[in-house]
């Protein structure tokens, strides 16, 4: 096997597994794209690496200049990685309301954490704009804006999608996944719709998120509330905007961390609350479609980064979400 650089060159090219014992419970196959196995442990090391490698290809990121994001964590992991490898400094806003694990990995990797209080995009002391200003002030600095950068977008319509297509070996009857900044979505619908007009695009969303009822309807309503880190949103972001999605489907918390531990029992898979959606919503669309049909989703990233949360007993039952069910029963 041939060489390859250290954190950008290790991006990307994931398994894609077949949830064996899943399938054969639903006669459908589900796939899953292993993205926790990407360096920085999640999807977002994608968007994180074409964001850097556009800011530089346009000169807005020079050598010795500063990464400032906003993020729930996973891209403020995968920028922080990037800025080591290539010698920027990086700074990283993230709501106080996120899994203490993926602060402590941000601080272990030496960004500059800014933990803020977590309050509505309107505010303007939420993340999202915090960062912004930071970026702004600092000299030498580049904003990296997942949430309206397209070069997240792009980076899942030439990578992760067509690795999808290439795995499948053109055999797939539909694309399911979560959306927070829309980019792993849209770019991956557009690379599978670009080889398969007729392929499934569908958008699975938590409570408490406008996605749904805009696929639905085409309006921004919300219902409810999620605990699941990195997903749903209230807005449409550019990534997002005019991604070729044919419907949507809702996830409630519970189905998904029912999921979660109903993987790691049954396929060995230690996942975050986000994956663990995805397959709920995966294994919904499926029993919809004719058997024997195939369906893949994103794996987003491993659960030790939840591990404080979703899989400890104290904070599930606080959180009235122990796991009940010793089969497939909550589906």
């Amino acid at each position: 096997m041939a060489t390859t650089s250290s954190f950008s060159g290790t991006v990307g090219n994931t398994p894609l597994i077949e949830l064996t014992r899943l399938s054969r419970a639903l006669r459908r196959t589900i796939l899953g794209k292993a993205e926790f196995l990407n360096p920085g442990g999640s999807v977002k090391d994608r968007a994180a690496k074409f964001i850097v490698d556009d800011a530089e290809r346009r000169g807005t990121l020079r050598p010795g200049g500063t990464i400032v994001e906003g993020t729930a964590g996973n891209t403020g992991i995968a920028l922080a990685l990037a800025a080591n490898e290539r010698g920027y400094r990086c700074i990283i806003v993230i709501p106080d309301d996120q899994a203490p694990e993926k602060i402590s990995l941000l601080q272990t990797f030496g960004a500059d954490v800014h933990v803020v209080p977590a309050v509505a995009f309107a505010e303007p002391e939420n993340y999202y704009h915090v960062a912004r200003r930071i970026a702004e002030g600092t000299q030498g600095a580049i904003w990296a804006d997942q949430f309206e950068n397209l070069a997240n977008r792009r980076a899942h319509e030439e990578t992760t999608g067509p690795e999808i297509w290439e795995q499948c070996q053109g055999r797939l009857d539909a694309f399911i996944a979560a959306a927070g900044t829309g980019g792993t979505l849209a770019g991956v619908s557009i690379a599978l719709k670009v080889r398969a007009a007729t392929l499934l695009t569908v958008l699975c969303d938590p409570m408490g998120s406008a996605l749904y009822s805009h696929v639905t309807s085409g309006t921004l309503d919300v219902e409810g509330d999620s605990t699941i880190e990195g997903i749903g949103i209230k807005r449409i972001t550019k990534n997002l905007a005019g991604a070729p999605i044919d419907r949507a489907l809702r996830v409630e918390d519970r189905e998904a961390i029912e999921m979660a531990h109903w993987l790691l029992r049954n396929e060995g898979l230690f996942l975050g609350g986000s994956a663990a959606l995805n397959v709920v919503g995966a294994a919904r669309l499926a029993l919809t479609l004719p058997e024997s049909s195939r369906v893949a989703t994103i794996l987003c990233d491993g659960g030790q980064r939840y591990q404080s949360r979703l899989y400890d007993d104290a904070w599930l039952r606080e959180n009235d979400l122990m796991p009940t069910s010793s089969g497939l029963e909550f589906l």
